[in-house]
């Protein structure tokens, strides 16, 4: 059988890797022929994600598809899901594709939101009551890794984010007072059952991912066992059929917000696998990518079991000689000092060319216990020069 994927990037990359270690063939919609999933696919269409042809070509070539990228036209979904199952629905990739509907959805599935306002016209702009401020003005579309927001501390810098977000609909966040972030991948199938990888640990970097750390007592139990329920309640209201990630913050826990809201807030929800899931290839006995396999083939999903302590270190541009300092990559990373450390193991996603904030890797390193993975992951970032964590 032949599965296919919209959307030729890593996570796409991953998931052909993953399908054909299963023995599946593979067919991947991406209208750039460098793509990392199309170069390593069977089958790349290389069309607009809404070209009626290529759409016609992948539905008549594969049994199910589902996506690697959350901005992929639901209609195109919609359009797929007439010949060919397709998971996740494109109801549910809407959903996420939207802020505002999404923060619509986790309130109503009971779990808390920090307090938010959505602008969609100057009279509501106008009318943004003053304890959202400060706060951060958020687009309600197309906004990932840091884009596409802007902090506000006051009303005149309000107006003023507005105008430079070109006064697209937008939702205005209050600002919390945070002490960390997670997130939890879930992967659901189509009879219900539901499964999830252990509570991910995250550090952010100007918007961007930088480290996760995945081990016991990573997190306090109470809270892991909170974010975990709120990921599968949020995927059953959904009734999600696929691989979800949902983020959250966690509250200091001196603030009143967390007396108020409970100490954790979910932050935004990505229908697909997600960078902070992997480091699962090399670190658990199923990765998010072979659930994202298992659910749209109808295999039993199993729980996923991790055996060894992981940190993944994200690979930026930034890494390549040149690109720091705002030229073209004059090199590559020291990798042999990196893979000279026990337990580490490198994953390069095939791309051309290296620039400021692109992700063109990541790094897993697995170890007997926290205490050498991490020793080895801080040695791994300073030979980067990546800032220690």
């Amino acid at each position: 059988m032949t599965l296919g994927v919209m959307g030729g990037g890593q996570l796409g990359r991953m998931f052909v890797h993953a399908a054909q270690r299963m023995g599946y063939f593979t067919a991947v919609l991406d209208p750039d022929h460098l793509s990392p999933a199309g170069r390593v696919s069977h089958h790349h269409i290389q069309t607009a994600y809404t070209d009626p042809q290529g759409l016609h070509l992948l539905a008549q070539r594969c049994v199910a598809v589902t996506t690697e990228f959350e901005n992929v036209p639901a209609s195109a979904l919609q359009e797929l899901a007439r010949n060919v199952v397709v998971s996740p629905a494109a109801s549910a990739v809407a959903i996420a594709q939207d802020r505002a509907e999404e923060k619509a959805h986790f309130a109503g599935c009971g779990v808390p939101v920090a307090p938010y306002a959505v602008i969609e016209t100057p009279a509501q702009l106008a009318s943004v009551a003053a304890d959202l401020l400060p706060g951060i003005l958020k687009t309600t579309r197309m906004g990932y890794d840091g884009k596409g927001q802007i902090r506000v501390a006051d009303r005149a810098a309000l107006g003023t984010a507005w105008d430079t977000l070109r006064n697209v609909p937008c939702v205005l966040e209050k600002m919390l007072p945070l002490q960390l972030e997670c997130s939890v991948i879930v992967a659901r199938g189509a009879d219900g059952t539901c499964v999830h990888l252990p509570v991910q640990r995250n550090l952010h970097r100007d918007g961007i991912l930088a480290v996760t750390e995945v081990y016991e007592g990573n997190l306090p139990p109470a809270l892991t066992e909170r974010a975990v329920a709120a990921t599968k309640s949020i995927a059953n209201n959904l009734q999600y059929v696929g691989v979800l990630c949902v983020e959250f913050f966690v509250l200091d826990p001196a603030s009143p917000a967390a007396q108020a809201l409970g100490g954790l807030v979910v932050n935004e929800m990505a229908p697909r696998p997600h960078n902070s899931g992997h480091y699962s290839i090399d670190a658990c006995d199923v990765s998010q990518f072979e659930l994202q396999v298992r659910t749209l083939a109808n295999l039993p999903l199993t729980q996923p079991r991790q055996h060894s302590p992981a940190i993944m270190l994200n690979l930026l541009g930034d890494l390549w000689p040149g690109v720091a300092e705002g030229g073209a990559a004059t090199g590559t990373p020291p990798w042999d000092a990196v893979l000279a450390l026990p337990g580490t193991f490198l994953h390069l996603y095939g791309k051309q060319t290296a620039s400021k904030g692109r992700k063109m890797g990541h790094l897993t390193v697995t170890a007997a216990s926290v205490a050498q993975v991490r020793a080895t992951a801080l040695a791994a970032a300073g030979i980067l020069g990546m800032a220690p964590f």
